[in-house]
């Protein structure tokens, strides 16, 4: 069984079905049915590549594994079960003999006011979709305004954390917004304004200077305001207001500034380092001999460092996927154990264009050159759809890049406090019971009401969308048609029932129906197909205790391949 299909969880999923050859039942669940290539995100929020192109499907990529989608609600060490909730609302719990806990990290949230609802991370597809989608929907509205002073609110964009997201994502962001005013000029003398702030001392804090200064010349060369040893103090849905006292006008606050374990580590109840679950060099939790972890989750000790555990990076994970595979086979007979042992093989900084910070193997590169490396890094790196990834590149090189908005994810669909990045809120959509969503199923957060900052960016929108309300029966929704063919029922005190009548489209049926009298009836609301979920008498399991946001990981540590906690 394994927990999570990042870049550790995916590769250890791929090596153990080659290892066992039939001999295993190996099933991996996951709340998306792909593989996300976290280093090309900032590429997709900036229009170079399609979402697709960063995506590698399970189903097609690993033939012997069994793809459960959902998300690990708890796990019951003693019974040997994984209790889970679908995509749909839907329950079940899975057994497993091996565990690999894979579950990769979430948004690491400061406690500074505003934060959690008026900035957006970038840990996601669906992140990345709507910050590409508002970026474009902001020039747009910056360009048609009369007020110079909303022009400029609208077209200032803040990035906090100058790790390897916050530096490619202002990076290619700068670019993106350029790419824009060339076809649609803004006001007299106004270009767009891109901010990177960081408490630290440089850029790329965690790398070697030589890839920092090379990173932070490239990023003022291009207009990108690189403020050091500042950050955000207050955040409201009209600007930030950063540590220096300043007050910055701006609709986007984006946030990087770095990851931290997913809350279903700590929910164990196990020894952590840091949030993390601690591990022998063989990836196995003393004192349980079925439970292994890797990744993100996983305090993996150094052993090229005494005393040190690896950082939370892409290449540490993709490597320690693998090693735990050969471990879990050779608890069952197949091959010996493997500690793990790691040799850097260098950095690679995507800076968009053909500008790029890389020392493969040491050897530091700057301009068209560490472009190249760092392209042909990640092509060989992905384990699919290099082809298309090439043709997406070849493309921006020569055409320009289409700037339009789609509205397929909206500001309260991608909360920053979210244990569940990977996957979008969607109305009336099941919500995972997990800590740091205290928010209804489907809606907006208690309190933060439906996009305050959408509402204001795109009224038009707001008058004929759909409103995000809470509604706790998610199957009456998604079963809305076999709902109008149903037998109108008597009064009910089901509000959300009275919602989903359309009144419009059987009105002619309802005239010659004959009307029932008074019900009471739980079942009208679980729809035919609901499948039930976990029976009453499942094991009994650890609960997820809340989230505390002053336990907070170390500043985000570098990965090799280009983004900070990329499993």
């Amino acid at each position: 069984m394994i927990v999570g299909a990042g870049f550790a969880g995916y590769r250890a999923a791929r090596v153990l079905s080659r290892l066992t050859r039939h001999k295993a039942d190996i099933t991996l669940l996951n709340p998306t049915d792909y593989f996300l290539y976290l280093p090309l995100l900032p590429q997709v929020a900036a229009g170079i590549l399609e979402p697709r192109r960063v995506t590698v499907s399970l189903t097609g990529t690993l033939p012997d594994v069994r793809l459960v989608l959902g998300e690990a609600d708890a796990v019951d060490l003693d019974g040997h079960t994984v209790r889970y909730t679908g995509p749909e609302g839907d329950g079940g719990t899975l057994p497993f003999d091996r565990l690999i806990l894979a579950a990769g990290s979430v948004n690491k949230l400061l406690p500074i006011p505003g934060v959690a609802e008026h900035a957006h991370g970038f840990r996601g597809l669906p992140e990345a979709l709507y910050l590409r989608d508002h970026v474009t929907r902001q020039m747009e509205l910056a360009a048609a305004a009369d007020d110079p002073a909303s022009c400029a609110e609208r077209c200032t964009f803040v990035v906090v954390g100058a790790g390897y997201t916050g530096t490619e994502v202002a990076a290619q962001g700068k670019l993106f917004t350029d790419s824009q005013i060339r076809r649609r000029p803004l006001r007299a003398g106004m270009r767009p304004r891109w901010l990177l702030l960081d408490v630290a001392e440089r850029v790329l804090p965690e790398l070697d200077e030589n890839l920092s200064r090379t990173a932070d010349r490239v990023l003022r060369q291009r207009g990108v305001e690189v403020r050091m040893g500042t950050s955000v103090k207050e955040a409201t849905h009209r600007g930030v207001l950063l540590t220096d006292g300043e007050f910055v006008d701006t609709r986007t606050l984006v946030w990087c500034v770095g990851v931290r374990p997913d809350p279903l580590a700590e929910s164990l109840e196990l020894p952590l380092e840091k949030g993390r679950l601690l591990v022998d060099p063989y990836l196995q939790v003393p004192g349980r001999p079925g439970l292994f972890a890797a990744g993100d989750a996983a305090a993996v000790p150094d052993l090229e460092k005494p005393g040190a555990y690896t950082p939370m990076t892409a290449q540490h994970a993709w490597r320690q996927g693998k090693a735990v595979a050969h471990n879990v086979a050779a608890s069952l007979g197949l091959g010996e154990r493997r500690a793990y042992r790691h040799r850097d093989l260098g950095f690679v900084v995507d800076l968009g264009g053909v500008k790029a910070a890389a020392n493969p193997l040491g050897v530091p590169l700057s301009g068209v050159a560490a472009g190249a490396v760092t392209r042909g890094y990640h092509l060989a790196a992905m384990p699919g759809n290099r082809v298309r990834v090439a043709a997406d590149w070849l493309l921006d090189a020569v055409l320009p890049r289409q700037a339009v908005q789609l509205g397929l994810v909206r500001s309260w669909s991608v909360p920053l406090d979210t244990a569940s990045p990977e996957v979008a809120r969607v109305p009336g959509g099941p919500e995972k019971a997990r800590a740091g969503n205290p928010g209804p199923a489907g809606g907006p957060r208690a309190g933060e009401g439906a996009e305050p900052a959408d509402a204001i960016q795109d009224p038009d929108a707001g008058k004929h969308a759909e409103p995000p309300g809470p509604v706790k029966e998610p199957d009456l929704i998604q079963d809305a048609d076999a709902a109008k063919h149903a037998e109108p029922p008597g009064p009910v005190k089901e509000p959300d029932l009275i919602q989903d009548v359309d009144v419009d489209a059987d009105a002619d049926a309802a005239k010659h129906a004959e009307p029932p009298g008074p019900v009471k009836q739980p079942d009208l609301i679980q729809a035919p197909e609901h499948t039930p979920g976990a029976s009453s008498d499942a094991p009994a399991v650890h609960k997820h205790r809340p989230r505390d946001p002053s336990a907070l990981a170390p500043p985000e540590p570098g990965p090799p391949a280009s983004s900070e906690g990329d499993s």
